[in-house]
């Protein structure tokens, strides 16, 4: 046995169990007792960090709406356009789209710091990219050319006509004697629908870290969601030019602050990062758009595109990487492995095993880069992320690292004490060091893995006065992710017990073709209401539950993340990462298509 690791650590060049036991020890330092706990609910005096709207008008105002429509679609995001455009293509047109921003574009509406950008490849992520007749500019699209393309979306399918801005639902409540969904919300609104869609995506609601003397800063807050241009000058090209003469902290070292970062180091009289576990980051290597293949492609391209991209990053074999860019390049590495033509007689274990020694290879590849970027060995040495690929969501940059260079930007690493200590008038307390500040920028993403009923901000009130959340106290229960028995004409679009792709619009795409189908079915046979049967969904979570076991044992060992319920996935109802169709979104998807050719409806009851 020993000397079969000795002659694996000469063939890959490093030591798999010295490897897996850094992880360990990394990943231990960081655990913490109170899980997701340590993130605020936005109520009371924090509601601000998710009810202001600095893009929208302040004198905004109508009367309140007591009328009827088909079809409400709750989210103005990719989730409800796609929804509501895979709706009208099904020939629903009485439908009403409520969004609680002041325009299309959900995340692309709120993320507006500087920097910010797409992480999937844009020919793959912006949608309907065919549908509106629209090539995106870049291989990654910044934040601008995402948010105008939400509203060509809505502009092509005259979705402004029928959108509710600046509108929050406050609950959903099924009315049995009249069988309509009422939908109330913070104007007022008593809506009534026969059908609802709620699309409100995984990133809506704003996260924020519940670090004790918070509420005793005597400067300046805010979250990048709701970025303050006000404050800091400048625009989503940077050039903040009012952090001049400021000390600023980012609290956070994620997707956003790895875009944002860079610009505010450029800007600031000096620069705080406050770390607790570092991100993976890797090239980015953005190009424009190439105008002789943009001209070339043929139609059902896109389709191709996602679907090959979420062949090659589930592992997946393949012939050709249409993407070929940093995401797939772990899934390249670990083809290479594979004995030529022998992938498919490899035992689950052997695969396992070689996929393991990708992922170690690419990772100290991205490791590798920061000692190649980062002056300073020590600071390196911090910025080095101790984990597998996808225990956090990887992040891609060519500017981010090179920061750590600058003479006024500090790294604090708070691994030891498990992040920051406290918040105190005068700025932030970490290691037992006091760092003064004048403005402190939450980079601490959106609610992604808390509560459900948290992370919605709405009630939810099925059959017989039930609460969805009650429903769901043992965990997800669901028919193929899309709705629930006891909650008649009530669907969901989003992360659920369906096929999941980091690509969230790929993911999407499929699951709005079905709802729509389901939803033009059950008014074509005359039905007043339609949800899955009792029977249906159980055999649906079990089958969920039977492919989840190395899913879930992989999600146990990482570092503490969203992916993991911050290192309590063992002891969350609704596991992030785990109710999920392990297979994922082709598989997924062609499951849905072969339900839809069958044409029985099966596993739902119409009434």
């Amino acid at each position: 046995m020993a000397d079969d690791a000795t002659t694996l650590k000469h063939a890959v060049g490093f030591d798999p169990d010295a490897l897996r036991e850094k992880y360990r020890r990394e990943r231990d330092k960081r655990l913490r007792s109170d899980g997701e706990g340590q993130y605020i609910e936005l109520r009371g005096r924090y509601a601000r960090y998710v009810e202001e709207d600095p893009y929208a008008d302040p004198e905004f105002s109508r009367e309140p709406l007591t009328d009827e429509v088909e079809v409400v679609v709750i989210g103005g995001g990719f989730a409800g356009l796609i929804a509501a455009t895979r709706l009208r293509e099904a020939g629903l047109a009485d439908i009403r789209i409520i969004e609680a921003g002041g325009d299309f574009g959900g995340t692309w509406y709120w993320n507006r710091y500087p920097g910010a950008q797409c992480d999937i490849e844009s020919y793959c992520y912006l949608p309907l990219l065919e549908e509106t007749n629209y090539v995106p500019k870049e291989k990654y699209s910044y934040a601008p050319e995402i948010f105008e393309h939400s509203k060509r979306i809505a502009r092509t399918y005259n979705l402004y006509d029928v959108a509710c801005f600046q509108t929050r639902v406050t609950e959903l409540r099924w009315n049995e004697d009249l069988e309509r969904w009422i939908v109330s919300t913070n104007r007022n609104d008593a809506m009534k629908a026969r059908f609802v869609v709620l699309a409100t995506g995984p990133a809506n609601r704003p996260k924020l870290p519940g670090i004790p003397g918070l509420d005793d800063f005597e400067g300046h807050t805010f979250h990048t969601s709701r970025w303050d241009y006000g404050y800091t000058d400048g625009d989503t090209n940077g050039n903040l030019h009012k952090l001049a003469d400021k000390r600023v902290a980012v609290i956070g070292t994620g997707a956003t602050a790895i875009q944002c970062v860079p610009h505010v180091g450029a800007s600031a009289q000096r620069l705080y990062v406050f770390q607790r576990t570092p991100s993976s980051v890797d090239f980015r290597g953005n190009k424009p758009t190439d105008s002789e293949w943009a001209q070339s492609l043929k139609p059902g391209w896109q389709l191709e595109r996602q679907e090959n991209f979420n062949d090659v990053v589930t592992g997946r074999p393949f012939e050709v990487d249409l993407v070929n860019d940093a995401w797939t390049d772990i899934f390249r590495n670990l083809q290479s492995l594979f004995p030529v033509g022998a992938k498919s007689d490899l035992s689950p274990e052997e695969a396992a095993r070689l996929g393991e020694l990708a992922d170690f290879q690419k990772m100290n590849h991205v490791r590798a880069r920061v000692d190649q970027t980062v002056k300073n060995p020590r600071l390196a040495e911090e910025l080095k992320p101790w984990y597998r690929q996808f225990c956090k969501r990887p992040t891609f940059n060519d500017d981010y690292l090179p920061t750590f260079n600058r003479p006024n930007v500090t790294l604090v690493d708070t691994s030891a004490s498990k992040g920051v200590e406290r918040i105190t008038r005068n700025g932030v307390m970490a290691n037992g060091v006091e760092y003064e500040v004048d403005c402190v920028i939450f980079a601490t993403g959106f609610e992604i893995s808390t509560a459900f009923r948290r992370r919605i901000g709405l009630e939810i009130y099925g059959r017989g006065g039930q609460s969805l959340y009650d429903y769901w106290s043992g965990g997800m229960r669901t028919l193929h992710g899309h709705s629930c028995h006891g909650f008649p004409n009530w669907f969901f679009v989003g992360a659920s017990q369906n096929g999941i792709s980091v690509n969230f619009s790929s993911m999407i795409g499929g699951q709005a073709r079905h709802i729509a189908y389901i939803i033009n079915e059950a008014r074509a046979r005359g039905a007043d209401c339609v949800q899955p049967t009792a029977q249906a969904e159980a055999q649906w979570v079990a089958t969920i539950r039977s492919l989840a076991g190395n899913n879930n044992a992989f999600l146990e060992s990482c570092t503490p993340g969203y992916y993991n319920n911050e290192g309590k996935f063992d002891e969350s109802a609704g596991k992030f990462g785990a109710d999920i169709y392990t297979p994922g979104a082709n598989a997924f998807n062609a499951l849905l298509a072969a339900w839809r050719e069958n044409g029985k409806l099966e596993g739902l009851e119409l009434s």
